[in-house]
């Protein structure tokens, strides 16, 4: 469920905050252990880029969770951010078929 006050937690945030930070590990040793560069993990973490799916299975397999958590908190913070700009579609009443 998506909060209604505030965003949700962007999955770069929940990454620093929850794994890189606690394990007491820098930025640049997670991105050369996952084989990326700095710039593309720093991204992430600051809320500049999005996870998507290889990210995510990079994140799941380092960290044990599976992909389907940071899959997740994406799906849940795009989904927020989309709903604030999103004009509302009436529903379809008929399919006109030809």
């Amino acid at each position: 469920m998506l909060p209604r006050n505030r965003p949700p937690t962007h999955p770069g945030e929940m990454l620093f905050k929850e794994f890189i930070e606690p394990s007491d590990i820098t930025q640049s040793a997670f991105a050369r252990h996952l084989g990326w560069s700095f710039a593309r993990l720093n991204e992430i973490v600051r809320g500049k880029r999005g996870v998507t799916a290889d990210s995510a299975l990079s994140f799941g397999e380092a960290l044990g969770t599976g992909p389907e958590f940071w899959l997740n908190l994406q799906r849940n913070w795009d989904l927020w951010h989309s709903q604030r700009k999103h004009r509302p579609v009436g529903p379809l009443k008929s399919l006109v078929r030809r």
